[in-house]
């Protein structure tokens, strides 16, 4: 007896921040280029896993966002990135914390699927590295080389750096992560998150996004978050809207009771979801949420959502 295919879903997102300065498109552009990438590869049969894996790689190479190349910079000058991938149907985590000199982190976050240890920080992450024999690559840019060095001349008065690395495109209070959520045919779900973290921070501060507060899955649900790593570690997000939907609480009524109650905390953050059923959920405390999505037949994107906190559902 054969399982009837399901209709394939998808969500991304590549931050969240105040507000756009009329970039909305410029950002459209590069979020609908890995939808229609991804989203083909789940039709011809890709698992979650894979598609989830290849959806990271393309928003890290993207120097518009802060993961992979176009990562922000700590205080100290030095890039250190986190990523991590969950396995829905495995219910296995994995993930990297403060790695550096590697183009897309959530290739180790991959790897360490399959073995014991399954969270490396940055000295084992470059262990890993020279392990696979992974070449030694510099994500930094132009840009967030320069917004750096601004910041150091006003002795880092910003709490962090834009999330965008595009000139006039978003204002500075800017909450950099990428993340990617995905349902296959077979009904499997998977999510990964990736960051370069929220930029000018102490050395070595650590992100939600190597954390399942921060990028949780398994057969019920998927969900990514981002924007201040911190409120989402307090918040237990990811995690907290995967048990309600375990729990029995539909997907979009999880995500609108864990904003209400964050909101009322005065959380800053976003996050993207899927559920076993194929519905698609997100929702934001922040400004703007910088996602789109694939029902099966539409490609949509969340960035003319208003200013206050909304909870969506495609």
């Amino acid at each position: 007896m054969t399982t009837a295919q399901v209709q394939p879903k998808l969500i991304i997102h590549g931050g969240a921040g105040s507000s756009l300065k009329g970039g909305a498109e410029v950002v459209r552009r590069s979020l609908f280029q890995v939808l229609e990438e991804v989203y083909a590869l789940l039709q011809a049969g890709a698992s979650a896993h894979d598609a989830v894996v290849r959806g990271c790689q393309l928003l890290e190479d993207d120097p518009r966002f802060n993961a992979g190349t176009g990562s922000v910079l700590q205080s100290d000058g030095h890039i250190r990135m986190s990523a991590s991938l969950m396995d829905g149907l495995q219910q296995r985590f994995s993930g990297v914390i403060n790695v550096s000199r590697v183009k897309n982190p959530i290739e180790l976050a991959t790897f360490l699927q399959g073995g014991d240890d399954r969270v490396l920080s940055d000295h084992g992450a470059l262990e890993l590295m020279r392990e696979l024999q992974l070449p030694a690559y510099d994500p930094l840019t132009e840009l967030r080389l320069q917004e750096w060095i601004q910041e150091r001349r006003g002795n880092f008065s910003k709490d962090m750096a834009g999330v965008v690395a595009e000139r006039e495109l978003v204002t500075e209070a800017g909450r950099g992560t990428i993340g990617v959520v995905a349902l296959d045919q077979d009904g499997r779900l998977a999510a990964g998150t990736s960051t370069g973290g929220k930029g000018f921070e102490r050395i070595g501060r650590v992100s939600d996004s190597a954390m399942p507060a921060g990028n949780y899955a398994t057969t019920d649900a998927a969900i990514s978050c981002t924007g201040i790593g911190e409120d989402i570690i307090d918040e237990c997000l990811a995690a907290r809207i995967v048990v309600r939907v375990t729990d029995g609480m539909p997907l979009p009524l999880a995500f609108e009771r864990s904003f209400k109650e964050a909101y009322s905390r005065n959380r800053d953050f976003g996050a993207i979801g899927i559920d076993a059923a194929g519905t698609i959920a997100w929702g934001k405390t922040s400004e703007v949420l910088l996602a789109a999505f694939h029902d099966g037949k539409n490609m949509r994107d969340t960035l003319q959502m208003g200013t206050g906190m909304e909870v969506g559902m495609g």
